[in-house]
């Protein structure tokens, strides 16, 4: 599980490629879960809780420089 601090110490081009990863080890998760090959199935749940994380930190950055 990734705290919000560390996101917010990359700049957004790391944050959208830790996204990117994020999103791929889910799919793989899925993967996983279809097959019967998943063994520790909280790892789901931390990496949606993780993409929603870096969401809303982008979400933030965008809603700070509307403002200014």
């Amino acid at each position: 599980m990734t705290k919000a601090a560390d996101i917010r110490v990359k700049t957004p081009d790391e944050t959208n490629d830790f996204l990117l990863d994020l999103k791929r080890e889910q799919l793989n998760l899925r993967f996983q879960r279809a097959t019967g090959q998943q063994e520790n199935t909280s790892q789901m749940r931390k990496t949606r809780r993780d993409v929603a994380r870096v969401k809303t930190i982008m979400a933030e950055r965008v809603r700070a420089s509307a403002k200014v």
